[in-house]
């Protein structure tokens, strides 16, 4: 898909560690004891599979994102209808070609490749299939809701993820963080960073330093050491990049870097800032799914989170300030699955729950919350006083 050969490697060692992690909770599949109302009687929980359950995955972590679906499904012994992205597919056959060498019976996970609406639809709708993890759209996730009828459902569907850098943040490292958030894998994440929004004491200081980083960003083939950001996933990804950046001049925003196709072979598109961006534009309400990152301009701390919760998504957040005051308020605040305090926008690990609010879905992925996905509660009661117990209150 075009990531740099550093992220891809990431990318790997992330599914390593989310293996390697879950394999443990499969010693840990808590469940409840509990005393019963009743005497001479137990109560307690235990986890159940759920049965043959479907893991449908996006292409930009083509390894660590069925990864973490497919190790909790495994651990907590779900049999997998594998659906990876049809512009991956290969990265999804090497991983399953691992699993198997590694001893896994064959038919415990199934790959099934094909577009959305043919081969995706037909998984949703599957009678024998009891549970579905899916990343991508909203558009699609809303689709699967609608039509997957009563089955379990995970959906992460996304973000317009803000970074918020307040009048005492270190704006070197704001501008680290902004740089590895927004144009990190061209832009393309679910946690991207998009929208940095900046008290007006420090925007222009900001601005300053993150043009002269941006600018020294180098694009071209993932496989070199040397190269920041490759290329998009596809042509259409490329032409979309383009189209929003029309879309933020129509609307008036300042165009501060890039904004064009580069000449030549590749589907790339160079790191893009617009300053002078309202919360209400497009550019800063729409994901875009690309490097274009829109700075909005912040009165104080409470202005600053009205502005971060102003989009329909709630994925990840990110909060620069040596203030622990802001930080806390931030952290209560700030309508997200995520929050980082100087930190950026991307880097969730992988013993810890991933996911959103809002229409960036429903559902954890990840640490605990990935056994508590792809499991179901059951509660037990063993009763020994050898007579019928009615509940209590009953003669």
């Amino acid at each position: 898909m075009g990531k740099i050969l550093k992220e891809a490697l990431g990318d790997v060692q992330e599914a390593i560690d989310i293996f390697e992690f879950l394999a443990g909770e499969g010693r840990r599949l808590y469940g409840r004891t509990t005393p019963s109302e009743l005497k001479n009687k137990l109560a307690f929980t235990i986890r159940i599979p759920l049965g043959v359950t479907a893991i449908i995955t996006p292409w930009n972590f083509p390894i660590a994102i069925p990864a973490w679906k497919i190790s909790a499904a495994l651990i907590t012994g779900n049999t997998i209808i594998f659906k990876p992205s049809s512009d991956t597919p290969l990265c999804a056959y090497a991983l399953i070609n691992i699993l198997e060498q590694a001893g896994l019976p064959k038919g415990v996970i199934n790959i099934v490749t094909g577009s959305g609406n043919e081969t995706g639809s037909a998984i949703v709708k599957h009678p024998r299939i009891k549970g579905i993890s899916f990343t991508g759209s909203v558009e699609t996730g809303s689709w699967i809701r609608q039509n997957s009828g009563l089955k379990k459902i995970s959906l992460e569907l996304g973000g317009k993820n803000p970074i918020i850098v307040m009048d005492d943040a270190d704006l070197d490292l704001a501008v680290e963080g902004i740089i590895w958030g927004a144009f990190g894998t061209a832009g393309q994440r679910c946690t991207a960073a998009s929208r940095i929004i900046v008290h007006k004491k420090v925007y222009s200081s900001l601005l300053k330093k993150l043009l002269a980083k941006t600018k020294q960003l180098k694009i071209g083939n993932g496989l070199l050491p040397s190269t920041d950001i490759g290329p998009l996933v596809n042509k259409s990804a490329q032409e979309k990049s383009a189209h929003y950046t029309q879309i933020g001049l129509q609307e008036g925003a300042k165009l501060l870097c890039g904004g064009k196709i580069p000449k030549g072979k590749g589907f790339f598109f160079p790191p893009t800032i617009f300053t002078n961006v309202a919360p209400e534009m497009r550019i800063a309400q729409e994901e875009i799914f690309g490097p274009i990152l829109s700075i909005i301009k912040a009165k104080n701390i409470n202005d600053a989170i009205k502005i971060a919760n102003s989009t329909q998504y709630g994925l990840s957040s990110s909060v620069y300030t040596k203030n622990m005051q802001y930080a806390f308020k931030a952290i209560n605040e700030i309508e997200a699955g995520i929050t980082y305090i100087n930190s950026s926008t991307i880097g969730a690990e992988v013993h810890l729950p991933f996911g959103g609010v809002k229409s960036t879905g429903h559902g954890r992925e990840a640490g605990w919350a990935g056994i508590e996905e792809f499991s179901e509660e059951k509660t037990i009661y063993i009763d020994y006083s050898n007579k019928l117990q009615k509940a209590q209150g009953i003669d």
